[in-house]
């Protein structure tokens, strides 16, 4: 963008006239934003002039050209698998002939030894044993636990007694110290203030 009167495309390329070329030449000599851009339009110039010349084509070729028609066969594919009905109905044909096929050719499953008969009382008092079994296990572990939380909170209590106790005895032991300090400075005031 030229902030000059004139077009600095105009002067790059020389299509001004003498006296604006002049004005343009002074402007340029004084504004850096302007250097910079015919800098800018010479760099450009100079690599569009490194390109070389390619001829241009004779006739372009449109989509309606026999070149860009699909064959036969592609027509009749993209006919037959561009709908989504029919594709839907295709797979759901071929899913359900794959599911008859499978039902018709599995072999049937071989037959399977009969199941012993059960004894029904020897069912019931193994399963009354193992109950009763798994309830003093569950009883002797619960005994365990509590008598091991007992042991826990005795201990505990027994640790806070003696810890209680002993803060007592000092607290005690500093009380009777602090008398007799104070029974000691008594007995001095009263002597020094007796005569002899």
């Amino acid at each position: 963008m030229s902030c000059s009167p004139f077009d600095l495309r105009d002067y790059y390329f020389k299509d001004l006239a003498d006296n604006e070329r002049r004005l343009m030449e002074v402007h340029v000599k004084t504004c850096a934003d302007c250097r910079e851009e015919l800098d800018r339009l010479g760099s450009t110039e100079s690599v569009l002039l490194t390109l070389r010349d390619e001829e241009i084509p004779q006739r372009i070729g449109f989509v309606s050209d026999p070149v860009f028609q699909p064959t036969a066969f592609r027509r009749g594919w993209d006919a037959l698998w561009g709908s989504a009905a029919r594709l839907g109905f295709a797979s759901a044909a071929m899913l359900s002939i794959a599911l008859m096929v499978f039902a018709f050719t599995r072999p049937a499953a071989p037959p399977g030894p009969l199941a012993p008969a059960i004894d029904r009382a020897a069912l019931e008092a193994d399963f009354s044993k193992r109950l009763q079994d798994a309830v003093q296990q569950a009883v002797a572990e619960s005994e365990a636990r509590q008598s091991r939380q007992t042991q826990e909170l005795l201990a505990a209590s027994d640790k806070r007694h003696a810890l209680e106790t002993q803060e007592m005895r000092v607290r005690f032991e500093e009380f009777v110290d602090v008398e007799k300090k104070h029974m000691n400075t008594l007995i001095l005031a009263n002597n020094a203030g007796e005569p002899r």
